[in-house]
């Protein structure tokens, strides 16, 4: 019977074996979305791949592009809407920008400050990649029903919510992130 275990019910079942007294039930959330975590991240990557992108470099034009005309943002603010630090971006535009899909200029509002913008084929690339990101997203979620899908999406927000002030802000639309998910 134990061989039509997943991986994490195997887990459970050793340490409830060997540790009777403590309550091994949290591993079947957490060690369960840690090992989903893995196997998502790795199919998302082939997509970016596939445009020449890794993941941080798809966050970050997909936070420009998302951003609306003349899709540009200062670099603090593409750190803040890709959840990494300022130096980790300085790393992220100077390669996109090595590889013709960004610029950077300085920003005509603040003379001292810089604008990190999309180029011509920085955009047509995120919109490639993006297009074949959410198809690959949907069939990722084609073991569930729909109604399944809106269950955990549900679940998932409340309790990120936990951890996460949702914030709106203006240069977002309301319901749509880049978060390290892939969510793009």
């Amino acid at each position: 019977m134990s061989e039509h275990l997943d991986h994490v019910a195997r887990i459970q079942q050793a340490w409830a074996r060997e540790r009777p007294d403590v309550d091994v039930s949290p591993q079947g959330v957490i060690g369960r979305l840690h090992r989903l975590a893995g196997h998502l991240t790795e199919r998302l990557c082939v997509v970016y791949r596939r445009y020449g992108l890794g993941e941080g470099d798809f966050d970050v034009l997909a936070a420009l592009r998302r951003a609306g005309e003349p899709y540009e943002r200062a670099p603090g603010e593409l750190a803040a809407f890709t959840m990494v630090t300022t130096g980790a971006m300085t790393k992220r535009v100077d390669r996109l920008e090595q590889a013709g899909l960004v610029t950077r200029r300085r920003s005509a509002r603040d003379g001292r400050g810089r604008v990190v913008a999309l180029t011509a084929a920085g955009r047509e690339l995120i919109d490639q990649a993006f297009t074949e990101h959410m198809r690959n997203e949907r069939d990722l979620l084609g073991c569930l029903t729909p109604e399944q899908a809106g269950q955990l999406e549900s679940l998932l927000a409340t309790w990120l919510a936990c951890f996460e002030t949702p914030q709106e802000t203006p240069q977002e639309v309301p319901g749509v992130s880049s978060v390290r998910t892939g969510s793009g």
